[in-house]
């Protein structure tokens, strides 16, 4: 059984940095990729970051520059190191596995951590 954890969430003063890290527990077969989400109070859930199994990178607009997603294979961790916080970056943030569809035709999130807390006061 697959599972996504997260840490790192906090409470920060606008400028400053966090850093958040997923662990996955379990094999993730057909992984093609992973990535970051966060959903701010009373707004939908959206894309910051993804990183595919060869390394790159995609950055939502609002967060290039300051975000900076990472991963290590051989510990099953995924990070993203956020830099120059905004009041704006508030949010839960969530950590996403993709893997490959039965046909091996499309590339879809499929599992899902609980989230963690971002505060950032200004």
């Amino acid at each position: 059984q697959v599972q996504l954890v997260e840490s790192g969430g906090g409470s920060v003063q606008a400028g400053g940095s966090l850093k958040l890290s997923c662990v996955a527990s379990g094999s993730i077969r057909g992984k093609c990729g992973m990535g970051w989400f966060r959903q701010g109070p009373g707004k939908e859930r959206e894309f910051v970051s993804s990183i595919d199994t060869y390394g790159n990178p995609m950055y939502a607009e609002s967060v290039k520059g300051r975000f900076t997603i990472s991963q290590d294979n051989a510990k099953n961790t995924l990070n993203l190191q956020m830099n120059s916080l905004k009041s704006e970056d508030t949010a839960v943030y969530y950590c996403a596995a993709k893997t490959w569809d039965s046909n091996g035709g499309s590339c879809q999130y499929v599992y899902w951590g609980q989230g963690t807390q971002v505060t950032v006061s200004s």
